[in-house]
Order: structure tokens, then C-alpha cells, then sequence
């Protein structure tokens, strides 16, 4: 067989077995389709030094980036293994099956789908033997353009009828039939003068849709909420199962709240502050009746994500949400039910698609990443932030510096800022909403013309002034002052 030809066999043959494995999955889970599974099995082998520098590095698009490296890796075995088998279809055949098993395997370690799973990766395995031997049967003269044409689309209309069947479940039309939530305890209202926005603050409230966003599964999970259900069980005396219609109907509240990944790095963009709607944690553990020993909150989502949370910390502070800036959840945050936390980074608090809540200790079970060398417990740091001017740009006329600080739950009693090293001047602050809220905050400088360096530093309410010590974010957050370069011209 020509080059070429036993390439392209080999590409094929790949192609084919990828579709139908997605095919199957649109009806065992669309988890379980080898590629998201092999996909979310690198994710939970990646070290966590590896992690930080994807989502550094590539932010929201690491998983995009994930998911194009597997595809071109695999393309490469697939070309490898057309043209190792030039001359038989033994090579290439034994590719198939071990990129099967590695499927199986995949499969079988994900914690969101049933035994059923293992069919989509089995017909993959079959497809892909199946393509290969077929295109490779004849002499290398008689496989025609039309063959491989023909195997193209039938593996793309499998693909896509795939994905089709996989997205069929109408979560958006489920989100439309919550339709408003009035809470019986609103948040109060934000003060117009809680942002700096014409001097380059965020807005105090963050859009769903620019509200930050860090996963660790390839999909979102699709859960109507007439099917979802929330199981208390564990250290309790009366385990429990809540409905969406159920925590509905019970006396809804909401709360301003300012949510902070633990892989925000210094002056990052990981932190967003919305309007939650929920119940409190503390009022359903407590109808539970939490029994004495007792010490964590263990959450696990619907993708198998789960998380640790101090008990008497959720029990104070904790919210089970189901809305957002008032709003159902959107899928991508969590619908029908998320947790959110004031003061928790999200790795240890913020589960979404939330389904169990496990009143546990914390010798007994350990959170997703726990032991990839994450901190148990991890309070949210006293931080800031500039947000204007921008690094490296250019200034005429007045100066001004603005940007944002955080310390939750204690709260922000002040932000000063320096230019050149020089003395720290106190800036002027928003309106205080919330101890469980950001504070943006402004300063005015007199600079020369020239270049500039400017630092923050901010002090909780405790007294406490964020550490100048740059420190990564393993295990439990960054440390250290931002600070930024520009000209005055």
C-alpha cells in the first residue's frame, strides 16, 4: 500500500472509532464517549504544577487546548499506525485495541456514569478494527478516493449524530420553566457608589455571562431540574433527599456574594461577585440533625467533582443556590443547584451540579484535590488588585489609579497604593456592601512624565495587611502586591 493511502487508512480508522464511541455515549452518557473520558482522566492525572500553569497559561481555554493536543496526538497514532501496517493489518490492528482498552479503562474510572458506559468504548474498539481491516483488505490499487470518501462522512454523521443526541436533554427549556425567583429575604440593594466603573473598575456586579469560570470536567453536565435531587446523608440523624421543587417552595433568600479561585494569581481575573438565591446549608444540616464528631461538608457534583468544606464553617455561611443575578443558574454555573460559600476558594466550597452533601470528618474522606497537594482548609486571602491603568500603557493628563480588593468574609477596611517606592497613600474606597463582597476602590496621583511602577496593598477589618511575599498558588493561594508599569506622557 502506497504512503499515502495506508496514512490515510490509519487517520480513518481513528476517526471512525472517536464517532462511534460519541455515537454510543448519546445513550449511556455522553461521559463515557472515549475521547471526553480519556480527556477527563489526563485532567485528573495532571499534577497539580501542571494545572496552575494550564489555566495561568491558557485561562477558560485550557480544556480547549487539552482537547486540540489530544486530537493531534492521536492523529499522529493514527497516521503511525497506517503506515507501520503498509504491509499488514496487524499493527494498526493491535493501535485499535489498546486505544480501545485505554478507553475502558477511562470509562470505567468515571464516576458519572453507569456500567452501560463501557458499551461506547467497546464500539469504539469495534469500529476501529473494523475500518481499518476494510480499507486495508484489497491490494493498494483497488481502494478507490470513493472508499475513503464515503468512510469520511459516515464517521462525521456518526460523530455528529453523536453530539445531537447527546445534547438532546432540554435543559435551558427546564431553566425557563423555574421562571422567577423572588426571594423572601432580598440582598440589599448595591449602592451607586459601589464601583469606580468610569475610572476602570469591574462592575460591582458581574454578568452571568462574564462571571469567571474553572471546570474540571470537558462537558457541562445536563441536568433538568424536575430530575435532580439532593441527598443529605452521613453523621446525621434524619438523612434527607430535597427536590428543586422543594428547596423552591422553602423560604428563599439572597445573598451578595464575591467567589475567588484558589488558581487566581496576582492581579488575575479569577474572582466575580453576583447575587445568589438559595437556602442556607446550615438550616437543612440542622433539620438533619448533624451528630457530634462531625467536621466536614464532603459535596460531590454530578460530573464526580466533590469537595471538603469545614462543617461549622458551611453551617454559619453556606448557601445552596439555585439563582443567580436573579435568574435560575445558567447550565455552565451549575443548574438546578450550586454551592456557594463567602470566604471559601471554590476547590474546597463552590460545588456545582451539586447532587450529595455527605456530613463526614475529614479523616474519613478527602476532596478532589486533596491529593493532588491542595490545602484541607483554604480561606480566601486578603488581596487587591489594579485594574487601571493597564501594564505597559500610556497616560496623558491626570493619573488615576483604581482597582479592586477582597477579603472575604472579613471584609475591606482599606487600600493604599505607592508609585516609584515611595510613601503608601491611602485610597478612597466604594461603598461597603458586604464583608462577604469585593471593594473597589480609587486614587488620584501626581506623577512626572515618564515611567512609572505603582503598587496595592489592602488591610482586612481584622488589621491583617495582605503579604508582600510572592507566593504560587499551591496549596493555598497566592501571596504578594500587584503592581503595574506605565508612562505618563
Amino acid at each position: 500500500m502506497k504512503p499515502v493511502k495506508a496514512a490515510l487508512t490509519g487517520l480513518l480508522a481513528l476517526i471512525a472509532a472517536l464517532a462511534a464511541g460519541h455515537l454510543v455515549a448519546a445513550f449511556v452518557g455522553l461521559s463515557a464517549s472515549p475521547y471526553l473520558a480519556v480527556g477527563n482522566a489526563a485532567i485528573d492525572l495532571t499534577p497539580s504544577w501542571l494545572k496552575d500553569f494550564a489555566v495561568s497559561t491558557f485561562g477558560t481555554a485550557d480544556k480547549l487546548v487539552l482537547l486540540t493536543g489530544m486530537a493531534v496526538v492521536l492523529a499522529g497514532i493514527g497516521v503511525a499506525a497506517g503506515l507501520a501496517s503498509r504491509r499488514s493489518p496487524t499493527p494498526g490492528t493491535v493501535v485499535a485495541v489498546v486505544l480501545g482498552l485505554v478507553g475502558v479503562v477511562a470509562v470505567l474510572n468515571r464516576p458519572d456514569v453507569g456500567q452501560l458506559s463501557v458499551l461506547a468504548p467497546l464500539a469504539s474498539m469495534a469500529a476501529g478494527v473494523f475500518v481499518f481491516r476494510y480499507l486495508h483488505k484489497e491490494t493498494e490499487e483497488s481502494r478507490t478516493r470513493r472508499d475513503f470518501l464515503v468512510t469520511a462522512g459516515l464517521a462525521a454523521v456518526a460523530g455528529l449524530a453523536g453530539q445531537v443526541l447527546g445534547s438532546r436533554t432540554d435543559v435551558e427549556g427546564s431553566r425557563q420553566a423555574v421562571g422567577e425567583l423572588k426571594p423572601r429575604t432580598p440582598a440589599p440593594e448595591v449602592p451607586v457608589n459601589a464601583d469606580f466603573l468610569k475610572d476602570g473598575t469591574p462592575s460591582f456586579i458581574t454578568s452571568n455571562d462574564d462571571f469567571y469560570r474553572i471546570d474540571t470536567a470537558l462537558s457541562v453536565p445536563r441536568i433538568r431540574a424536575e430530575e435532580w435531587a439532593l441527598r443529605i446523608h452521613g453523621m446525621v440523624e434524619r438523612p434527607a433527599v430535597l427536590t428543586f421543587d422543594e428547596i423552591r417552595k422553602r423560604d428563599l433568600v439572597e445573598e451578595t456574594v464575591t467567589l475567588t479561585c484558589v488558581s487566581n494569581e496576582v492581579g488575575g481575573p479569577y474572582i466575580s461577585t453576583a447575587k445568589f438565591i438559595g437556602i442556607k446549608i446550615g438550616d437543612v444540616l440542622r433539620e438533619a440533625g448533624v451528630k457530634a464528631g462531625a467536621d466536614q461538608l464532603f459535596s460531590t457534583s454530578d460530573d464526580g467533582f466533590t469537595a471538603g468544606s469545614p462543617l461549622d464553617y458551611v453551617l454559619e455561611r453556606g448557601l445552596i443556590a439555585i439563582g443567580m443575578n436573579g435568574e435560575p443558574l445558567p447550565a455552565e454555573h451549575g443548574f438546578p443547584a450550586r454551592l456557594v460559600v463567602p470566604g471559601l476558594y471554590g476547590y474546597v466550597s463552590a460545588t456545582k451540579w451539586v447532587t450529595d452533601l455527605n456530613v463526614t470528618t475529614f479523616a474519613k474522606e478527602q476532596g478532589y484535590w486533596i491529593p493532588r497537594g491542595w490545602a484541607v482548609r483554604a480561606p480566601v486571602k486578603t488581596m487587591s488588585r489594579i485594574d487601571r491603568p493597564r501594564g505597559l500603557g500610556k497616560i496623558r493628563g491626570r493619573t488615576v489609579v483604581a482597582g479592586t480588593a477582597w477579603a472575604q468574609p472579613k471584609g475591606v477596611a482599606k487600600v493604599e497604593v505607592r508609585a516609584d517606592g515611595g510613601p503608601w497613600r491611602e485610597a478612597e474606597l466604594g461603598a461597603d456592601v458586604s464583608d462577604s463582597t469585593w471593594r473597589m476602590w480609587r486614587i488620584e496621583l501626581d506623577l512626572k512624565p515618564g515611567n512609572h511602577t505603582v503598587e496595592c496593598r489592602a488591610t482586612d477589618k481584622s488589621g491583617y495587611t495582605q503579604d508582600q511575599a510572592r507566593l504560587d498558588p499551591i496549596p493555598d493561594g497566592v501571596t504578594g502586591w500587584h503592581s503595574i508599569s506605565f508612562t505618563v506622557e
